[in-house]
């Protein structure tokens, strides 16, 4: 079969055969129909994640859809190494393999689940966003943020608030839910009024922060209280990416003159709220009421497209 190897970490995996897959006990063997190129994949393939892979070659693509051998066709996850979803086929766990909705094209289902469980996982499991909420996205622009978003309001939130630096992407926000957005590359004595401002008296409720470093010490610093008054209610800070940088420096006054509860993501939540999560967003990508803007590159191209840096979309493999 063909496939998106890997022969070397950090470089770009090359379109060439690979050996076919055989399943064990409790796997499947998936025929791919698509594969989202996600972050992840890339961090996989350049060692920079703690799951880099060990021994080489390996077949890239962390999920995809694809249909099984009784034609039923499933989101899945997972493949066993050395194999990957970009290639024609693949093995994986049956237990992470999740039923399409008819109504949802190859491209939408590949690309949606990823990003769209991370973010209603964010939202809902860890920040427990309450209904009439004001959630503030950190990084809207990007492609988890742009769905965080909308899952905020789904969820039921009174104002979402998404700030980014692409200026298109944030002009889009409006049509998918945001009620205000702010543009992080400013001056930032101008983005801290800007903060506050959308702030408000009542403050933010909840904060997803996928960029951290210092639109992060910014954000505090707007937040900040100077003077001592009654306290407004907790803001829980969830602390999910580090786009503008991996550290931020952070005055005690923060902690002290608000109720700021500062989480992370916990790593894998357990089994019956990952299986939720997904659901519910092939559910909602289904109805349309959850979009994504996919692209889509045929595998033979995988080593040219590698490389490119998609705002607010997502580069889809097909084999």
């Amino acid at each position: 079969m063909r496939a998106a190897v890997l022969h070397e970490l950090g470089k770009p995996p090359r379109y060439e055969e690979f050996s076919e897959p055989a399943f064990g006990e409790g796997e499947a063997i998936v025929r791919v129909l698509a594969a989202s190129l996600k972050p992840i994949d890339k961090q996989l393939a350049a060692g920079t994640h703690y799951a880099s892979p060990r021994e080489l070659p390996v077949v890239c693509g962390a999920d995809g859809v694809g249909q099984l051998s009784d034609g039923t066709r499933v989101f899945f996850g997972g493949p066993r190494r050395p194999y990957g979803a970009m290639a024609q086929r693949t093995v994986v766990p049956a237990g992470f393999c999740f039923p399409v909705p008819n109504g949802m094209d190859d491209a939408t289902a590949a690309a949606l689940p990823n990003p769209g469980v991370s973010a209603l996982l964010s939202l809902n499991h860890r920040a427990k966003v309450a209904k009439g909420e004001t959630v503030l996205i950190l990084g809207a622009t990007g492609v988890t943020g742009t769905i965080a978003v909308q899952i905020a309001k789904l969820l039921g939130a009174g104002r979402v608030i998404g700030a980014g630096r692409n200026p298109q992407a944030l002009e889009k926000l409006h049509e998918l839910g945001a009620d205000a957005t702010i543009q992080l590359d400013q001056p930032e004595e101008e983005l801290k009024k800007e903060f506050s401002r959308e702030a408000g008296d009542a403050g933010f409720n909840v904060i997803i922060d996928y960029v951290w470093g210092r639109p992060t010490e910014v954000l505090l610093a707007a937040i900040t209280r100077h003077e001592f008054a009654a306290v407004n209610p907790e803001v829980r800070l969830l602390q999910v990416g580090e786009s503008a940088g991996p550290t931020i420096s952070l005055p005690a006054a923060v902690l002290r003159s608000t109720a700021l509860t500062i989480l992370g993501t916990a790593g894998m939540p357990p089994r019956e709220a990952l299986v939720t999560a997904m659901q519910q967003v092939l559910a909602w990508g289904s109805a349309g009421t959850l979009r994504i803007e996919t692209e889509q590159v045929p595998l033979t191209e995988i080593e040219q497209v590698w490389s490119r840096t998609e705002r607010g979309r997502r580069l889809v493999v097909i084999p």
